[in-house]
């Protein structure tokens, strides 16, 4: 039996290599690489250790996908490239071409800029320990404190898309919505424009949560997950939402980035 052959692909960044991972994570998707190694070399700032890089690359047959933004280095990858017959791919480059050739102007070429502590930074991780300290609902008060409060059934996936807004900066809170618990006399008083409602199709809800007692090893015949309740809950969700005024988004085979760009656009 003849076995299946490893796949490498190397990730080089004069930071640490978020960028480029990110895109090969996201084309990784439309193949079914089953055995693929993605490696980062991260703080990669002088052509030695880019040779050490590249050998590696070369011995276990893969590629490179590259974030360099000083010119020499970029360089030296593709000769680099040309000399071990390693496959190298410059994910920042031509788009810093571009916008050099657009906008008449040179790049600062210094490693690490996406990621200094600066203020953005700063409000990262601050709405990140509201997001987490607020989450479900735990403290109803935090809504009035919000840059966006979620609101939508269980199971819904309220916390990732609040964790993925304050990654962007968003001050967010998500509130559960059940039939028998009265919705928070606050939401009343939030500024308008910052409250979301989030609904789904009864029918992707219904799996999800059998799908969620499963992992738990409990019965799927409960109530939470019967398709009377599961309508219910959706029904009376949208009765509150149209009483609130609020925007209503239906992440029903939406991405959490895709709901997520949405209530941006909609602030």
């Amino acid at each position: 039996m003849v076995q299946a052959r490893s796949h490498f692909i190397a990730i080089c960044s004069d930071s640490i290599g978020e960028t480029a991972e990110a895109v090969v994570q996201a084309t990784m998707r439309q193949f079914e690489l089953p055995d693929t190694e993605i490696k980062r070399f991260m703080n990669v700032r002088d052509e030695d250790e880019l040779s050490r890089v590249m050998e590696e690359v070369a011995e276990r047959k893969g590629f490179v996908a590259y974030t360099l933004v000083q010119p020499e280095l970029r360089e030296a990858m593709k000769e680099e490239a040309v000399r071990l017959n390693v496959r190298a791919v410059d994910i920042m480059g031509p788009m810093m071409q571009a916008f050099a050739d657009t906008f008449h102007d040179d790049p600062k070429e210094k490693p690490g800029l996406l990621h200094r502590m600066d203020d953005n930074y700063f409000r990262r991780v601050e709405a990140m320990d509201f997001a987490v300290q607020y989450d479900d609902g735990k403290d109803v008060s935090a809504i009035l404190k919000a840059d966006i409060v979620l609101l939508g059934v269980s199971r819904i996936s309220k916390t990732p898309l609040s964790m993925f807004l304050a990654h962007k900066g968003y001050k967010t809170v998500n509130i559960p919505i059940v039939p028998e618990l009265t919705p928070p006399a606050q939401l009343q008083d939030v500024q308008h424009g910052r409250v979301f409602g989030l609904t789904i199709q009864p029918e992707l809800l219904l799996k999800i949560r059998s799908e969620r007692l499963k992992v738990m090893g409990l019965p799927n015949n409960v109530q939470y997950a019967t398709s009377t309740r599961v309508e219910e809950e959706i029904a009376y969700a949208q009765s509150l939402f149209t009483k609130l005024g609020c925007p209503i988004i239906d992440v029903t085979d939406k991405a959490i980035e895709e709901t997520a760009g949405l209530i941006i656009r909609m602030l």
